[in-house]
């Protein structure tokens, strides 16, 4: 076969079925809310309510959500139809080789790569400097050599706190998935009921006229503060990489994706409107705005516990997306495009062990020494360009002679598939110059190495 054959060669759905029945699948709809949840609704939740009313929405911030997760939800139910019609790992990388061929499929693998892996490197960065004020409270610190990413001039030379809760966080993951997602869902329930405190006690504290004006910087504020707003949705796509361990995945997967994504919308749009509604909008533009608006109205011991959940947040967006990233180079080592032995499952659990060390490894090299402030808006173009294919990727799907399914199905096909991918691509063009140079930069790094290595020991074509 020639490499132009190869690389549009397309995948068995009944090949991916039978190498990956050998998943526990132990998962429940819950289960898959919990862990969805557990990516989207970390940190953003306590500042970018407050930061883009105060420099781009105003109150109308609240808008700003709605908007945002129309958009979103386009993607998340081509997804939801995706995942319901193929349960098998690997996301949008096992559906690009299965509907578009083995190219397209690395392409979007390497995508998911950046997004996965640089978002967790980010957080651990965010985790360790949430801990570090925590520990001071109490009269403590971490030596400044351990502090910070390698910068002999600034004295830091590893961010060890961003390595021990990334690889206590793979120990925990590779006890299997039933303990692993007992304590997600602990960690999901104790955020949220942070969260709950946090409106029950601001409510009374609301005033009417703090929402005057209502749009200060105009409809196009409220477009903008969109925009912005979207990437605080990211991550209900991981839910899509357990497929494979999900029991009843044609009712549980749409479930968990789209059960994903209201929930956070409400739980956004509720920290809007108190938000917003405790102080002025003017006044919002700082590091902590929750924290901020609580301190502002008295009520410093709530302040303290919105530390404490900004820490679950960022805990279970790291398991999510650790999970994620396991499965997903198990999955392109199971088709042969990365070493072989990754595309194993060992143990009694049946997990991927060896993905999820490699996985472990870039991530706390990254996250422990790689300072990050440059490289986060990359995450939000490999997201994105997953995003694009597989709202496109509904219509050949309902054409695949192979593939019949009584699940889900996105309604006003191929309508809402259509917008949802110009959706994506609008917002891409709204990134940077930088981001789309940096990307450009990580594909040439992917086709080298699918060129080089993955084109000539893939077994999609066997």
């Amino acid at each position: 076969m020639s490499i132009k054959d190869k690389m549009w060669q397309k995948q068995s759905l009944d090949k991916y079925l039978a190498k990956d029945n050998q998943f526990i699948k132990s998962m429940n709809a819950f289960d898959l809310m919990a862990l969805g949840i557990g990516a989207v609704i970390g940190t953003g939740i306590f500042i970018l309510p407050g930061t883009v009313a105060a420099l781009k929405a105003g109150p109308g911030i609240m808008l700003s959500f709605v908007i945002a997760a129309i958009v979103c939800s386009l993607a998340a139910m081509c997804y939801a139809e995706f995942s319901s019609a193929m349960p098998i790992a690997g996301s949008a990388y096992s559906y690009g080789n299965v509907i578009f061929g083995e190219f397209i499929g690395w392409i979007l693998g390497w995508a998911l790569v950046l997004e996965y892996m640089l978002a967790v490197a980010a957080v651990s960065t965010g985790f360790s400097a949430y801990f570090s004020s925590l520990l001071q409270g109490f009269g403590l610190a971490i030596p400044k050599v351990l502090s910070g990413p390698f910068d002999p001039a600034h004295g830091t030379y590893l961010n060890i706190v961003a390595v021990i809760i990334v690889w206590l966080i793979t120990w925990l993951l590779s006890q299997g998935m039933k303990q692993s997602v007992r304590i997600n869902n602990i960690m999901v329930i104790v955020k949220i009921s942070i969260i709950v405190i946090f409106l029950l006690v601001g409510i009374f504290y609301v005033k009417p006229t703090n929402w005057h004006p209502f749009l200060p910087f105009g409809k196009i504020g409220v477009l903008h503060g969109a925009s912005t707003v979207f990437f605080a949705y990211l991550g209900f796509d991981a839910v899509s990489s357990s497929a494979a361990e999900v029991k009843n995945p044609q009712r549980n997967m749409p479930i968990g994706i789209i059960g994903t994504l209201v929930i956070a919308t409400a739980l956004y749009i509720l920290v809007s409107v108190v938000l917003t509604g405790m102080v002025s909008f003017r006044e919002l533009d700082v590091a902590n705005p929750v924290a901020f608006a609580l301190q502002k109205v008295g009520q410093n011991w709530t302040a303290g516990i919105i530390s404490l959940g900004a820490l679950a947040g960022m805990f279970t967006m790291m398991v999510t997306m650790i999970y994620s990233s396991s499965r997903l180079i198990y999955s392109i080592g199971r088709d042969g495009l990365l070493p072989k032995f990754l595309g194993r499952l060992q143990g009694k659990n049946h997990l991927p062990q060896h993905s999820l060390l490699l996985a472990t490894l870039i991530i706390s090299f990254l996250g422990g020494l790689v300072p990050l402030d440059q490289l986060t808006s990359l995450v939000n173009i490999g997201t994105l360009i997953a995003f694009t294919f597989v709202s496109i990727g509904i219509i050949p799907l309902r054409k695949h002679t192979e593939i019949t399914h009584n699940g889900f199905h996105v309604p006003w096909s191929p309508i809402l598939p259509i917008i949802s991918a110009l959706a994506c691509i609008g917002l891409m063009l709204t990134l940077s110059l930088e981001t789309w140079i940096a990307s450009l930069i990580w594909f040439a790094i992917g086709m080298v190495i699918y060129f080089t290595y993955g084109i000539h020991h893939e077994n999609i074509s066997d």
